[in-house]
């Protein structure tokens, strides 16, 4: 503790300290987007001249940053042409009939090929072929979408390629003087990882995986079953007009909760069952998608004009009339929408896409639907034409969850492609290529045989990842430069004192993991590497083992949906509340917090006293 008063009386260290404590902030509140807050952390930071430009902007032209970049474009490519797609066809078949051997099957096959494939990508890929196989045999979503999200985050610690928070604590390395990672440096950590991991997956008990409903229009009649929200206007000439909505036709042929009642500028809230329906009353329903689609056939109602943001009439009714397609889309974590009110977005002309309703995890969205602000995880009911749809495809911002029957991609070169993703891999770990050059050969061969066309280049890279990465760099480089990573590291030596080095490196993980549920793991990884590493000699053991422990405490993951962003991903189309992911995960979590500082010890030759 005296260590760290006496740094914080250097000016340039208490700046450092109020510009972390004011990221942290940021990161927990969400006040700003994550790339936003690296970025002002980064810009305060040569502000006050802590840094100077060069090395506060030293992490945007790293060789990690590089290879990221390349590896989505590359990433891309494998998508793009199919190669994946036996994976899909696999889940699809009979062969994988019970969720056991769906989730077996995750752990064993599509969880090492996140080690390879950044798992973003690979969970976008198999979530509607996952809910296909689902409502084909009448089960919950959420009975196999969070070992879905799982899975992938065991596969990404196989290899430095697995994740982007991997190479950032390769460039982080090189920044303390280790020097980067190679592309198998903790694999022989990774694999019992996964294996270990894979088998709670499979043992663990199915209660603790909940039943929440699947979207084929069975839902019943309990108001508690989550469905989409959107809203309804009343006709001059509708036959509801003059009845209560507990006799109404309305609730007796639909499965529709009425949340809301707008009567001019008055809003009539439950209980509402003896309410006399009226000429120009809005209704805020919670529908399922099957009610949804056959009251846009009713004509006793009509989809509220506020459900076609920034459509004039004439445009609304061609548009729900023909060549139109109705799917599910999912906002991804980092979806430049979240944040946003669809009417803000002017959804209609960005996307040529009229959003039909809402649907959000187990809560009630009470706004009007063009002025909810959208969230991460927010499932959007939209209506386009095949050619719109494609077109959100392509997107980093939306993920289209329908499968299409006739969108199997062109395999004429699924062979090439294949071949340039192996020789990616395998070059750097036989011969003296550095990984990066590895990548971005790679990514050029991509263009150069048509497998990817330039255009597709630059939209498959994802900036906010970029952005948020390149700045969180800075947060080491002035750690270090201000002595405050080694005066919180003496602080936390000092409470580690006479513990055994086990403990002390399950308490590193433990922490690391804590912090990650609340920032992102990218950040977590930047704050507190540079301390870690300064606790190695205390423990005899080389500051490699430090950053090991961190890296696999910020992505073993398993505690909450903004843990990470594939259990995001999964949390709205799985229909999961909060809990549901501690439930599932808390097991987990402890198993890993056993076990990473034991194969830290035995890969890294130190002693258990």
């Amino acid at each position: 503790m005296d260590e760290l008063i006496v740094v914080l009386e250097n000016p340039q260290a208490l700046i450092t300290l109020g510009v972390l404590v004011l990221a942290v902030v940021l990161f927990i509140s969400g006040l700003l987007a994550p790339e936003l807050t690296g970025l002002l952390s980064v810009a305060l930071l040569m502000a006050t001249g802590v840094l100077s430009p060069h090395k506060a902007l030293s992490g945007f032209g790293s060789p990690a940053l590089i290879t990221l970049m390349g590896l989505f474009a590359v990433s891309a490519a494998l998508f793009k042409s199919g190669a994946l797609d036996r994976l899909r066809e696999f889940i699809a078949s009979e062969s994988i009939r019970t969720p056991r051997r769906l989730i077996a099957f995750l752990g064993f096959i599509v969880a090492p090929i996140s080690g390879i494939v950044p798992n973003t990508p690979v969970v976008a890929s198999l979530l509607p072929v996952i809910e296909a196989w689902c409502f084909k045999r009448k089960l919950s979503p959420s009975r196999v979408l969070l070992p879905l999200s799982f899975a992938t985050v065991l596969g990404g610690t196989l290899t430095l390629l697995g994740s982007s928070v991997n190479l950032l604590v390769s460039d982080i390395s090189q920044q303390l003087g280790y020097g980067s990672l190679e592309l198998f440096s903790f694999t022989a950590i990774g694999v019992p990882i996964w294996l270990v991991g894979t088998a709670y997956l499979l043992l663990a008990p199915q209660r603790l995986l909940p039943d929440r409903g699947r979207d084929n229009g069975e839902f019943g009649g309990s108001a508690d079953q989550t469905g989409y929200f959107t809203e309804v206007t009343i006709p001059i000439d509708s036959d509801l007009v003059g009845q209560s909505l507990h006799n109404s036709r309305l609730q007796r042929r639909f499965d529709v909760d009425v949340l809301e009642l707008q009567r001019g500028k008055e809003r009539l809230l439950p209980p509402l069952a003896d309410r006399t329906i009226e000429p120009g009353d809005r209704l805020l329903l919670r529908v399922t998608r099957a009610d949804l689609l056959r009251l846009q056939q009713e004509h006793t109602v009509q989809l509220a004009k506020q459900n076609f943001v920034n459509a004039s009439e004439e445009q609304v009714e061609p548009f729900l009339r023909e060549g139109q397609k109705t799917v599910e889309v999912l906002l991804p974590a980092g979806s430049t929408l979240a944040g946003a009110s669809l009417r803000e977005l002017r959804f209609r002309q960005r996307h040529n896409a009229t959003v039909l309703a809402l649907r959000r995890g187990q809560q009630t969205v009470q706004e009007r639907l063009g002025q909810a602000i959208l969230r991460e995880g927010d499932v959007l009911l939209l209506q386009a034409p095949i050619d719109s749809i494609r077109g959100l495809q392509a997107s980093n911002d939306l993920l289209v969850l329908d499968q299409f029957e006739n969108d199997l991609p062109t395999i004429r070169r699924k062979p090439i492609t294949i071949g340039i993703a192996i020789a990616m891999v395998l070059l750097p770990a036989l011969t003296s290529l550095p990984l990066v050059a590895s990548v971005l050969i790679a990514m050029i061969l991509m263009v150069v045989s048509g497998c990817l066309r330039p255009a597709e280049v630059q939209s498959s890279i994802r900036l906010d990842v970029i952005l948020l990465l390149g700045s969180l760099s800075s947060f080491s480089v002035a750690m270090q430069a201000t002595g405050l990573a080694d005066a919180f590291a003496a602080t936390l030596e000092y409470w580690l004192k006479g513990l055994p080095t086990y403990f002390s490196l399950l308490v590193v993980f433990f922490a690391t993991t804590i912090v990650t549920q609340f920032i992102s793991n990218a950040a977590s990884v930047a704050l507190l590497a540079p301390v870690a590493v300064q606790l190695a000699s205390g423990m005899n053991l080389p500051p490699m083992a430090l950053l090991m422990t961190v890296l696999f405490g910020a992505s073993q993951s398993f505690l909450t949906p903004m843990g990470y962003q594939t259990n995001l991903m999964v949390f709205g189309p799985g229909r999961y509340r909060f809990l549901d992911v501690t439930r599932y995960g808390a097991g987990l979590t402890a198993l890993m917090t056993l076990i990473v500082p034991l194969l830290i010890i035995w890969q890294y030759g130190g002693t258990f006293r």
